[in-house]
């Protein structure tokens, strides 16, 4: 048996996982399975109340108050961390929809800025604080590849970040650094975009998509997870749509 042999974790038990945005969505489902799978879960969100409420469910190691936008606090929580840990995983911040004539050009500054200083900041500052071989996994979307009007930051985004995690795969190894990029997700971020229509968008991907249902909040935490038990994927960007990019 070569020493080079490839390590497979068959489960989670005795990590650590950091969910940063942990309070709903993906991040709470993702807190989810990493319990059920054996690990243990430090859950960050930003809204005190609502990660009280998933802490009480998912009983994590740890829970944090944070925005995670704020990179002198997100520099504290790294620093402040008392042990190191196996993979963080961010499911903070959402898009930015805006026609040209109607964008405000200092929100779009800002949101485009904190995002990239938010992915930025939680790679060099959770150094020293990840495992040799762990994970730092990003959650993206796929939305903003096919241009269309008002998708003009979603877009530039939806570009920036697999070049990002790419570059940052080279710079933190043998930490491993990927995305995810997600489509369509039926959770309460996509329920308050869409309003009143939200569940006509539901009936129209059950009808149009190939796999023939919406994809969860579970589907993207399972890619998840098996992102971070499998120690040969790194610099990577994984798509999860249900098919959406093959519709045209």
């Amino acid at each position: 048996m070569s020493g080079s042999e490839p390590t497979h974790h068959q489960d989670l038990a005795d990590q650590t996982v950091v969910v940063i945005g942990a309070s709903s969505g993906i991040g709470l489902e993702t807190a989810r399975q990493v319990r059920a799978a054996g690990g243990q879960v430090v859950m960050v969100a930003r809204d005190p109340k609502r990660l009280e409420a998933a802490a009480e469910e998912v009983r994590p190691r740890s829970t944090a108050v944070l925005d995670a936008t704020d990179t002198e606090r997100l520099q504290q929580f790294f620093g402040d961390l008392p042990y190191v840990v196996d993979h963080v995983i961010s499911t903070a911040g959402g898009p930015l929809y805006a026609p040209l004539a109607d964008m405000d050009l200092a929100e779009t500054s800002r949101h485009f800025g904190e995002r990239l200083a938010m992915t930025l900041g939680i790679a060099k500052y959770s150094r020293g604080r990840v495992r040799d071989a762990g994970t730092l996994l990003f959650i993206g979307g796929t939305g903003g590849r096919r241009p269309g009007i008002g998708r003009s930051v979603t877009g530039a985004m939806t570009a920036a970040l697999p070049a990002l995690t790419a570059n940052l795969a080279l710079e933190l190894a043998p930490i491993r650094v990927n995305l995810i990029a997600a489509g369509f997700v039926d959770t309460p971020l996509s329920a308050s975009l869409l309003g009143d229509q939200i569940d006509a968008r539901r009936e129209e991907l059950r009808s149009s998509l190939p796999i023939r249902r919406v994809v969860g909040p579970e589907d993207v935490a399972a890619l998840a997870v098996h992102i971070m038990r499998n120690e040969a994927l790194t610099g990577a960007t994984y798509d999860i749509d249900g098919g959406q990019q093959l519709l045209s």
